[in-house]
């Protein structure tokens, strides 16, 4: 079968092995149309070309980069034209223009679309999104889903197509492992806390200094990360005396990342639930928990399903609940252990690229097996 697959998520290097994990099953023919760079807020993500045996990757210019609603694909016709698809995976929310525009071009091509959604609260939009996100409902042969909340919201707006909850991503077992494993010595340092992702409200910064704030003993936090907060955590660190304690750092790119959550004793995710947002998967956990590196994380959306019993939970917003976690893993070294193999553990069973894959190109075969429902006379 031959599939094309468009997303500006592969602009980063680690996504790309999930390509070649698809790439790798000899059944498939894999074309990737990436644009050449991401406008993620005031940031310009570049292509990484890191991962790239197996599968075409087309690099293609995008309309209006950095508006997520609004963004389009000019010349995506001729593209899927030369590459012949058989499935169109588009990895774009419902409601984006991107996806109606290569809804069509598929159609045009001869070719049937999916597309993934991570969306876990059943918002409504306003028009033109509200129209897009129906079309490509009734247009579509399936979707894939992130977190089970999405098929929820799938089904309750109508949607009534084949779907399979598999998450966007993964993580390459031999780059994202544990010390012990790579063979790379651990820095002496003292009881190192981490958290990498937005620096936003929605993602629990302020819980997560209240708890450091008032940690006991010797410690010391590294935040990677970009955001609207930072300048307000920098002074607040700083007036607060706690500059050599807690560091900020920028986000690194993600082929740096193995090595960065190596160097922590644990990691953090306090994400906090509000009525527009809830975390809908969390990838840093499934990054840390596959170095062995235990993590804590709030009751957030997908949080405590991806978490299960490899890592703590505290209630969101609970500083105190957090901080008892941290300070109870700073006393207890085989706990740390304990949690770190039980995480290693889940990552290799359930988050690997390979398990990824495996789903995602099952689902490919189940969709282009099934007979083709007749195309909307209006699209």
């Amino acid at each position: 079968m031959r599939v094309t697959i468009i997303s500006k998520a592969f602009v980063v290097g680690e996504y790309q092995t999930k390509l070649e994990a698809i790439a790798a099953y000899g059944d498939v023919d894999l074309t990737a149309i990436v644009p050449p760079h991401w406008r993620d807020g005031r940031h310009r993500l570049e292509l990484e070309r890191a991962h790239t045996a197996g599968y075409e990757m087309v690099v293609a210019p995008m309309a209006f980069n950095g508006a997520y609603h609004w963004h389009w694909y000019p010349g995506l016709t001729g593209l899927l034209r030369d590459a012949r698809p058989d499935l169109v995976h588009i990895d774009e929310e419902p409601y984006n223009l991107a996806s109606y525009q290569a809804l069509r071009a598929a159609h045009t091509v001869g070719a049937r679309a999916i597309f993934f959604t991570w969306q876990n609260l059943a918002r409504r939009y306003p028009p033109p999104f509200n129209w897009i996100e129906r079309r490509v409902h009734h247009g579509v042969a399936g979707a894939l889903a992130g977190n089970a909340d999405a098929v929820k919201v799938l089904r309750a707006k109508g949607y009534r197509g084949p779907v399979r909850v598999v998450p966007q991503f993964g993580v390459d077992p031999e780059r994202f492992a544990p010390a012990a494993i790579t063979r790379q010595e651990p820095p002496a340092h003292p009881f190192t806390i981490g958290y990498a992702g937005r620096l936003v409200e929605e993602k629990g910064l302020w819980v997560l200094y209240s708890a450091l704030r008032q940690l006991e003993g010797d410690w010391r936090a590294v935040l990677y990360g970009n955001g609207p907060l930072r300048a307000q955590l920098e002074r607040r660190i700083a007036a607060d005396g706690l500059s050599q304690r807690i560091l900020m750092l920028s986000r690194v790119p993600s082929t740096e990342m193995p090595a960065r959550l190596r160097e922590l004793d644990v990691l953090a995710l306090p994400s906090l639930t509000r009525p527009n947002w809830k975390e809908q998967f969390g990838r840093v956990l499934i990054e840390a928990m596959a170095c062995g590196v235990p993590v804590v994380g709030s009751c957030s959306g997908e949080i405590p399903h991806v978490v299960g019993t490899a890592g703590l939970l505290f209630h969101e917003g609970d500083a105190a609940m957090l901080r008892q976690h941290f300070a109870e893993l700073r006393a207890d070294r085989a706990l740390r252990a304990l949690l770190g193999l039980r995480g290693r553990e889940r990552a290799l069973d359930y988050y690997t690229q390979a398990a990824i894959a495996e789903q995602t190109v099952s689902f490919y075969r189940e969709v282009l097996a099934s007979q083709p429902a007749p195309i909307p006379s209006r699209l």
